[in-house]
Protein backbone atom coordinates (compact mmCIF):
# COMPACT_ATOMS: atom_id res chain seq x y z
CA UNK A 1 0.00 0.00 0.00
CA UNK A 2 1.35 3.45 -0.94
CA UNK A 3 1.94 6.14 1.66
CA UNK A 4 -0.96 8.27 0.38
CA UNK A 5 -3.38 5.35 0.50
CA UNK A 6 -2.22 4.51 3.99
CA UNK A 7 -2.67 8.15 5.01
CA UNK A 8 -6.23 8.17 3.58
CA UNK A 9 -7.14 4.96 5.42
CA UNK A 10 -5.65 6.34 8.64
CA UNK A 11 -7.67 9.56 8.31
CA UNK A 12 -10.87 7.57 7.81
CA UNK A 13 -10.08 5.42 10.85
CA UNK A 14 -9.61 8.56 12.94
CA UNK A 15 -12.86 10.06 11.62
CA UNK A 16 -14.75 6.88 12.47
CA UNK A 17 -13.23 6.99 15.96
CA UNK A 18 -14.72 10.46 16.53
CA UNK A 19 -11.62 12.60 15.92
CA UNK A 20 -13.11 16.05 15.13
CA UNK A 21 -9.79 17.39 13.86
CA UNK A 22 -9.50 14.52 11.37
CA UNK A 23 -13.10 15.09 10.25
CA UNK A 24 -12.51 18.81 9.69
CA UNK A 25 -9.29 18.20 7.74
CA UNK A 26 -10.87 15.42 5.68
CA UNK A 27 -13.75 17.72 4.71
CA UNK A 28 -11.26 20.42 3.67
CA UNK A 29 -9.35 17.95 1.48
CA UNK A 30 -12.52 16.63 -0.11
CA UNK A 31 -13.96 20.11 -0.69
CA UNK A 32 -10.75 21.30 -2.35
CA UNK A 33 -11.06 18.61 -5.06
CA UNK A 34 -7.62 17.27 -4.13
CA UNK A 35 -6.47 13.78 -5.12
CA UNK A 36 -5.95 13.01 -1.44
CA UNK A 37 -9.52 14.07 -0.72
CA UNK A 38 -10.72 11.68 -3.43
CA UNK A 39 -8.79 8.82 -1.79
CA UNK A 40 -10.22 9.67 1.63
CA UNK A 41 -13.77 9.63 0.33
CA UNK A 42 -13.13 6.39 -1.54
CA UNK A 43 -11.96 4.81 1.72
CA UNK A 44 -14.90 6.28 3.67
CA UNK A 45 -17.73 5.43 1.29
CA UNK A 46 -18.25 1.75 2.25
CA UNK A 47 -18.88 2.78 5.86
CA UNK A 48 -21.48 5.47 5.07
CA UNK A 49 -25.26 5.34 4.70
CA UNK A 50 -26.55 5.44 8.27
CA UNK A 51 -27.11 9.04 9.38
CA UNK A 52 -30.44 10.77 8.77
CA UNK A 53 -30.12 13.92 6.66
CA UNK A 54 -32.51 16.86 7.13
CA UNK A 55 -32.49 19.51 4.41
CA UNK A 56 -33.35 23.10 5.33
CA UNK A 57 -34.12 25.40 2.42
CA UNK A 58 -36.06 28.55 1.63
CA UNK A 59 -35.64 32.08 0.28
CA UNK A 60 -33.09 34.59 1.61
CA UNK A 61 -34.36 36.41 4.68
CA UNK A 62 -36.61 33.59 5.86
CA UNK A 63 -34.41 33.06 8.93
CA UNK A 64 -32.97 29.65 8.06
CA UNK A 65 -29.73 29.99 10.04
CA UNK A 66 -31.45 31.45 13.10
CA UNK A 67 -34.05 28.69 13.05
CA UNK A 68 -31.37 26.01 12.65
CA UNK A 69 -29.63 27.47 15.70
CA UNK A 70 -32.84 27.06 17.72
CA UNK A 71 -33.43 23.62 16.19
CA UNK A 72 -29.96 22.43 17.25
CA UNK A 73 -30.60 23.65 20.80
CA UNK A 74 -33.86 21.68 20.93
CA UNK A 75 -32.27 18.53 19.55
CA UNK A 76 -29.40 18.77 22.03
CA UNK A 77 -31.90 18.89 24.91
CA UNK A 78 -33.04 15.48 23.67
CA UNK A 79 -29.44 14.26 23.80
CA UNK A 80 -29.01 13.97 20.04
CA UNK A 81 -25.62 14.69 18.44
CA UNK A 82 -26.12 17.09 15.56
CA UNK A 83 -23.95 18.15 12.61
CA UNK A 84 -24.77 21.19 10.50
CA UNK A 85 -23.46 21.84 6.98
CA UNK A 86 -24.25 25.40 5.86
CA UNK A 87 -23.70 26.19 2.19
CA UNK A 88 -22.90 29.84 1.48
CA UNK A 89 -23.05 31.58 -1.90
CA UNK A 90 -19.81 32.33 -3.71
CA UNK A 91 -18.81 35.43 -5.62
CA UNK A 92 -19.17 35.00 -9.41
CA UNK A 93 -16.12 37.26 -9.81
CA UNK A 94 -13.61 36.12 -7.18
CA UNK A 95 -15.15 32.77 -6.25
CA UNK A 96 -14.84 33.66 -2.56
CA UNK A 97 -17.43 33.19 0.19
CA UNK A 98 -18.00 34.84 3.54
CA UNK A 99 -18.92 31.49 5.19
CA UNK A 100 -20.78 33.47 7.83
CA UNK A 101 -23.80 31.26 8.52
CA UNK A 102 -22.06 29.52 11.40
CA UNK A 103 -21.58 32.84 13.20
CA UNK A 104 -25.33 32.76 13.90
CA UNK A 105 -24.82 29.41 15.63
CA UNK A 106 -21.86 30.52 17.75
CA UNK A 107 -23.50 29.51 21.03
CA UNK A 108 -22.99 25.85 20.05
CA UNK A 109 -19.30 26.20 19.14
CA UNK A 110 -18.09 24.79 22.48
CA UNK A 111 -20.60 21.92 22.56
CA UNK A 112 -18.86 18.60 21.71
CA UNK A 113 -22.24 17.25 20.63
CA UNK A 114 -22.49 19.77 17.78
CA UNK A 115 -20.38 19.98 14.62
CA UNK A 116 -20.85 23.00 12.33
CA UNK A 117 -19.17 23.39 8.96
CA UNK A 118 -19.63 26.03 6.26
CA UNK A 119 -19.02 25.26 2.60
CA UNK A 120 -18.82 27.52 -0.42
CA UNK A 121 -21.23 26.80 -3.27
CA UNK A 122 -18.31 27.51 -5.66
CA UNK A 123 -20.79 28.50 -8.35
CA UNK A 124 -22.63 25.18 -8.16
CA UNK A 125 -26.32 25.58 -9.00
CA UNK A 126 -29.19 24.15 -6.97
CA UNK A 127 -28.31 25.83 -3.68
CA UNK A 128 -25.63 23.33 -2.63
CA UNK A 129 -21.91 22.63 -2.98
CA UNK A 130 -20.64 20.25 -5.64
CA UNK A 131 -19.03 18.17 -2.89
CA UNK A 132 -21.97 18.11 -0.48
CA UNK A 133 -22.54 14.36 -0.90
CA UNK A 134 -18.91 13.57 -0.09
CA UNK A 135 -19.01 15.82 2.96
CA UNK A 136 -22.23 14.18 4.18
CA UNK A 137 -20.58 10.77 3.79
CA UNK A 138 -17.66 11.86 5.98
CA UNK A 139 -19.96 13.22 8.68
CA UNK A 140 -22.02 10.04 8.37
CA UNK A 141 -19.11 7.72 9.18
CA UNK A 142 -18.17 9.94 12.15
CA UNK A 143 -21.35 8.72 13.85
CA UNK A 144 -23.50 11.86 14.14
CA UNK A 145 -27.17 11.19 14.85
CA UNK A 146 -28.45 13.83 12.46
CA UNK A 147 -26.99 15.97 9.67
CA UNK A 148 -28.73 19.25 8.90
CA UNK A 149 -27.89 20.66 5.47
CA UNK A 150 -28.73 24.34 4.91
CA UNK A 151 -28.91 25.52 1.29
CA UNK A 152 -27.68 28.84 -0.05
CA UNK A 153 -31.15 30.39 -0.09
CA UNK A 154 -31.27 31.44 -3.74
CA UNK A 155 -34.97 30.93 -4.29
CA UNK A 156 -37.37 28.70 -6.18
CA UNK A 157 -34.79 26.57 -8.01
CA UNK A 158 -33.24 25.06 -4.88
CA UNK A 159 -34.71 21.61 -5.36
CA UNK A 160 -31.44 19.64 -5.44
CA UNK A 161 -31.67 19.18 -1.69
CA UNK A 162 -34.65 16.84 -2.25
CA UNK A 163 -32.30 14.31 -3.84
CA UNK A 164 -29.92 14.37 -0.87
CA UNK A 165 -32.01 14.78 2.27
CA UNK A 166 -34.24 12.16 3.89
CA UNK A 167 -36.54 14.90 5.20
CA UNK A 168 -36.94 18.31 3.54
CA UNK A 169 -37.99 21.35 5.54
CA UNK A 170 -38.94 24.43 3.49
CA UNK A 171 -38.92 27.68 5.46
CA UNK A 172 -41.05 30.65 4.43
CA UNK A 173 -41.44 34.06 6.00
CA UNK A 174 -44.40 36.45 5.76
CA UNK A 175 -44.03 39.34 3.35
CA UNK A 176 -41.22 37.89 1.19
CA UNK A 177 -43.30 37.56 -1.96
CA UNK A 178 -46.73 38.11 -3.44
CA UNK A 179 -49.57 35.60 -3.30
CA UNK A 180 -48.89 34.19 -6.76
CA UNK A 181 -45.23 33.58 -5.94
CA UNK A 182 -46.18 31.59 -2.85
CA UNK A 183 -48.58 29.42 -4.85
CA UNK A 184 -46.38 28.74 -7.87
CA UNK A 185 -43.00 28.38 -6.16
CA UNK A 186 -41.51 25.06 -7.27
CA UNK A 187 -39.45 24.81 -4.12
CA UNK A 188 -42.61 24.16 -2.11
CA UNK A 189 -43.20 20.95 -4.07
CA UNK A 190 -40.28 19.20 -2.37
CA UNK A 191 -41.40 19.97 1.19
CA UNK A 192 -42.01 17.23 3.74
CA UNK A 193 -42.59 20.00 6.28
CA UNK A 194 -43.50 23.65 5.65
CA UNK A 195 -42.45 26.25 8.21
CA UNK A 196 -43.67 29.82 8.52
CA UNK A 197 -40.91 31.54 10.44
CA UNK A 198 -41.31 35.01 12.00
CA UNK A 199 -44.84 33.93 12.88
CA UNK A 200 -45.26 37.02 15.09
CA UNK A 201 -45.61 39.08 11.90
CA UNK A 202 -49.10 40.47 11.16
CA UNK A 203 -48.89 38.76 7.75
CA UNK A 204 -48.22 35.29 9.18
CA UNK A 205 -51.83 34.10 9.21
CA UNK A 206 -52.31 35.21 5.63
CA UNK A 207 -49.17 33.33 4.57
CA UNK A 208 -50.40 30.22 6.38
CA UNK A 209 -53.73 30.35 4.53
CA UNK A 210 -51.92 30.76 1.20
CA UNK A 211 -49.66 27.77 1.82
CA UNK A 212 -52.50 25.52 2.96
CA UNK A 213 -54.54 26.53 -0.08
CA UNK A 214 -51.56 25.76 -2.31
CA UNK A 215 -51.20 22.30 -0.76
CA UNK A 216 -54.83 21.48 -1.53
CA UNK A 217 -54.15 22.10 -5.21
CA UNK A 218 -51.26 19.63 -5.30
CA UNK A 219 -51.12 15.84 -5.45
CA UNK A 220 -52.56 13.89 -2.54
CA UNK A 221 -49.30 13.33 -0.64
CA UNK A 222 -48.65 17.09 -0.64
CA UNK A 223 -51.92 17.64 1.17
CA UNK A 224 -50.49 15.77 4.18
CA UNK A 225 -47.57 18.18 4.57
CA UNK A 226 -47.71 19.87 8.01
CA UNK A 227 -47.52 23.67 8.20
CA UNK A 228 -45.77 24.85 11.36
CA UNK A 229 -45.43 28.38 12.75
CA UNK A 230 -42.15 29.30 14.43
CA UNK A 231 -40.39 32.32 15.89
CA UNK A 232 -36.72 31.42 15.69
CA UNK A 233 -35.54 34.31 17.86
CA UNK A 234 -37.38 33.06 20.96
CA UNK A 235 -37.71 29.36 20.10
CA UNK A 236 -41.50 29.36 19.72
CA UNK A 237 -42.74 26.41 17.68
CA UNK A 238 -39.34 24.70 17.54
CA UNK A 239 -40.54 21.77 19.66
CA UNK A 240 -43.39 21.23 17.19
CA UNK A 241 -40.90 21.31 14.32
CA UNK A 242 -38.69 18.70 16.01
CA UNK A 243 -41.76 16.55 16.62
CA UNK A 244 -42.76 16.86 12.95
CA UNK A 245 -39.23 15.89 11.81
CA UNK A 246 -39.29 12.88 14.14
CA UNK A 247 -42.74 11.83 12.90
CA UNK A 248 -41.70 12.15 9.26
CA UNK A 249 -38.63 10.05 10.01
CA UNK A 250 -40.88 7.31 11.36
CA UNK A 251 -43.44 7.52 8.56
CA UNK A 252 -41.02 7.66 5.63
CA UNK A 253 -39.98 4.23 4.35
CA UNK A 254 -36.65 3.39 5.91
CA UNK A 255 -33.87 3.09 3.39
CA UNK A 256 -31.21 0.59 4.27
CA UNK A 257 -27.49 1.27 4.02
CA UNK A 258 -27.16 -0.23 0.54
CA UNK A 259 -30.01 1.87 -0.86
CA UNK A 260 -28.54 5.06 0.60
CA UNK A 261 -25.10 4.31 -0.87
CA UNK A 262 -26.56 3.42 -4.27
CA UNK A 263 -28.52 6.67 -4.37
CA UNK A 264 -25.56 8.83 -3.37
CA UNK A 265 -23.19 6.98 -5.72
CA UNK A 266 -25.57 7.34 -8.67
CA UNK A 267 -25.79 11.08 -8.08
CA UNK A 268 -22.01 11.46 -7.71
CA UNK A 269 -21.38 9.59 -10.95
CA UNK A 270 -24.00 11.67 -12.79
CA UNK A 271 -22.44 14.85 -11.40
CA UNK A 272 -18.91 13.83 -12.37
CA UNK A 273 -20.08 12.72 -15.84
CA UNK A 274 -21.77 16.06 -16.44
CA UNK A 275 -18.63 17.97 -15.45
CA UNK A 276 -16.39 15.79 -17.61
CA UNK A 277 -18.62 16.20 -20.66
CA UNK A 278 -18.72 19.95 -20.05
CA UNK A 279 -14.90 20.17 -19.99
CA UNK A 280 -14.72 17.88 -23.01
CA UNK A 281 -16.87 20.21 -25.08
CA UNK A 282 -15.23 23.43 -23.87
CA UNK A 283 -11.68 22.24 -24.55
CA UNK A 284 -12.31 20.42 -27.83
CA UNK A 285 -10.65 22.37 -30.66
CA UNK A 286 -10.78 19.55 -33.24
CA UNK A 287 -11.77 20.71 -36.77
CA UNK A 288 -14.58 18.15 -36.89
CA UNK A 289 -16.04 19.62 -33.72
CA UNK A 290 -15.93 23.13 -35.18
CA UNK A 291 -17.82 21.86 -38.23
CA UNK A 292 -20.37 20.23 -35.93
CA UNK A 293 -20.90 23.51 -34.06
CA UNK A 294 -21.35 25.35 -37.35
CA UNK A 295 -23.98 22.82 -38.41
CA UNK A 296 -25.89 23.55 -35.20
CA UNK A 297 -25.74 27.29 -35.91
CA UNK A 298 -26.94 26.77 -39.49
CA UNK A 299 -29.83 24.59 -38.33
CA UNK A 300 -28.61 21.43 -40.11
CA UNK A 301 -28.16 19.69 -36.74
CA UNK A 302 -30.01 20.08 -33.45
CA UNK A 303 -28.45 20.02 -29.97
CA UNK A 304 -29.40 16.41 -29.20
CA UNK A 305 -27.87 15.19 -32.45
CA UNK A 306 -24.74 17.27 -31.85
CA UNK A 307 -24.25 15.83 -28.38
CA UNK A 308 -24.66 12.26 -29.65
CA UNK A 309 -22.22 12.81 -32.50
CA UNK A 310 -19.69 14.57 -30.27
CA UNK A 311 -19.68 11.80 -27.67
CA UNK A 312 -19.48 9.16 -30.38
CA UNK A 313 -16.58 11.04 -31.96
CA UNK A 314 -14.65 11.16 -28.68
CA UNK A 315 -15.39 7.51 -27.95
CA UNK A 316 -14.00 6.52 -31.36
CA UNK A 317 -10.89 8.64 -30.82
CA UNK A 318 -10.40 7.10 -27.37
CA UNK A 319 -10.63 3.54 -28.75
CA UNK A 320 -8.15 4.39 -31.50
CA UNK A 321 -5.68 5.76 -28.94
CA UNK A 322 -6.02 2.57 -26.86
CA UNK A 323 -5.28 0.41 -29.92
Amino acid sequence: MSDVNQFADNMVSRVRAGDIGALARSISLVDSFSDLGTLIHHSARPHAGHTEVVGITGPPGAGKSTLINALVAGLRKQGRRVAVVAVDPSSPITGGSVLGDRTRMGEHSCDPGVFIRSLSARGHLGGLSANILRVVDLIDIAGWDLVIVETVGAGQSETEIAEIADINVVINAPGLGDDVQAIKAGILEIADILVINKADSPLAQRTERQLKAMLQLRREECQQVPVINTIATDGSGVDKLIEAITDKGRLKPKRNKKERLLERTRRLIAQEAAEQVKQLVLKDQHPDTSKLLESVISGDCNYDQAITRLLSQHYTQSKQNED
